[in-house]
C-alpha cells in the first residue's frame, strides 16, 4: 500500500511516497481502508526526533494518529464490527500510523461514524478530542457550574475542549485571537479573551480548571489566576515548574492520551447529536506534497480547528 514515510529524522523534507506491507492481522485487529487523517503536532515533533526516547522505533516510520475509514477486514476474534463498518478511532502509537491508504486497529479502539458526520470531520476527532475529554474530566475533574480557562481555543485541541466544556454545564472562558471569537462563541465560549490586547492573568480570577495547551509564560501566568487550594492545572506539553504549583497548593499536572474507543464513542454520540462538532480548518490530498504542506500549516501553531488529509475517493 502506498503510504507517505519517514526513512530519519529531520525536517519536512523527509517525508517520502513510498509502498509498505502491514504487518499480519492480530486476532483482536481489523484492517481499516482510510478515507481521511489529520495532522497533530505529535507527528511533526516525531518526525524531528523529539520523541526517538519515548518511541524507539525502525525505520520506515509511518507518521499519523488519527483514522477514518471502512473496515476491509476482521481479525478471527472480533465480534462487535464487521467488513463495511464506517468507524474511525486513534490507533495505538506504533510505526505504521495513519498517512496511509489503510492502517490497522485494536478493535477496543473502534467507534462508529455517526450518519451526519464526513469521514474528515470524523478524522478530526480522535487524538485532539480524547486529549480534550481525558484533560478535562479525568485528569481535571471539572464538574457543572465550575470556571474553565481554556488556553488557545481555536486549536484542534481547543475547539473540542470548548465544546466538552460546556455540554458539561461548566463557564467557560477561552484566549484567542479576534478573528475566531465569534466562532468559539458558537462552540460554546461564555468569554473570549483577545491574548494580543489583553493579558488574561488581570482579567481572570478564581478559576477551577485551567486546561494548558501552550506552557511556558503562559503556564506559569496561569497558576495566579487559579483557586488556591482547589484549582487545578492540567498540561498537555509539562510542567515546567513544580514548585510553583505546591506553593498555591494547586494540583498541577501533565498528562498524555490514552487510547480509549469507549470514550471516543461517547464524542461520536455527542456528534450524532450536533452537540459537538469538528472544526475542519483545511483539508490537503494525500500525497507526499499534500502531507509536507500540512506540516507548515501545523507548525505555524495559527491553523484553526483542525487539519485534515483526505484520500482520494
Amino acid at each position: 500500500m502506498k503510504a507517505v514515510v519517514i526513512n530519519q529524522y529531520g525536517s519536512k523534507e523527509e517525508l517520502t511516497e513510498q509502498d509498505v506491507t502491514l504487518p499480519e492481522l492480530k486476532e483482536n485487529q481489523v484492517l481499516v481502508k482510510e478515507h481521511a487523517t489529520s495532522i497533530n503536532p505529535i507527528d511533526w515533533k516525531l518526525r524531528e526526533g523529539y520523541l526517538k526516547q519515548m518511541f524507539d522505533w525502525p525505520f520506515p516510520i509511518i507518521l499519523g494518529w488519527d483514522v477514518a475509514g471502512v473496515i476491509t477486514e476482521v481479525g478471527s476474534g472480533v465480534t462487535d464490527w464487521k467488513v463495511g463498518d464506517k468507524v474511525f478511532a486513534r490507533p495505538e502509537t506504533t510505526r505504521f500510523g495513519t498517512y496511509a491508504e489503510e492502517t490497522i486497529v485494536d478493535d477496543t479502539l473502534l467507534a462508529k461514524i455517526p450518519e451526519n458526520v464526513s469521514f474528515e470531520e470524523a478524522a478530526a476527532v480522535p487524538l485532539a478530542g480524547l486529549t480534550a475529554l481525558q484533560a478535562l474530566f479525568d485528569h481535571g475533574k471539572l464538574q457543572k457550574g465550575e470556571k474553565v480557562l481554556i488556553h488557545a481555543g481555536a486549536g484542534g485541541v481547543g475547539t473540542y475542549a470548548i465544546q466538552l466544556a460546556k455540554q458539561a454545564g461548566a463557564y467557560v472562558i477561552t484566549t484567542a485571537s479576534e478573528k475566531n471569537h465569534d466562532l468559539l462563541k458558537k462552540l460554546g465560549a461564555d468569554e473570549v479573551i483577545d491574548y494580543h490586547t489583553t493579558n488574561f492573568a488581570e482579567v481572570l480570577t478564581d478559576i477551577d480548571v485551567v486546561f494548558d495547551t501552550m506552557g511556558g509564560d503562559i503556564q506559569k501566568s496561569s497558576f495566579s489566576v487559579l483557586k488556591p487550594n482547589t484549582g487545578r492545572l492540567i498540561s498537555i506539553v509539562g510542567i515546567a515548574d513544580e514548585a510553583l504549583a505546591k506553593e498555591k497548593n494547586i494540583k498541577a499536572e501533565s498528562i498524555w492520551l490514552q487510547t480509549n474507543g469507549k470514550q471516543l464513542q461517547e464524542i461520536a454520540d455527542l456528534m450524532a447529536s450536533g452537540k459537538v462538532i469538528s472544526v475542519v480548518g483545511e483539508v490537503f490530498p494525500f500525497s507526499r506534497q499534500g502531507v509536507y504542506d500540512a506540516h507548515v500549516l501545523s507548525e505555524t501553531h495559527h491553523a484553526v480547528g483542525k487539519i485534515v488529509i483526505k484520500m482520494a475517493d
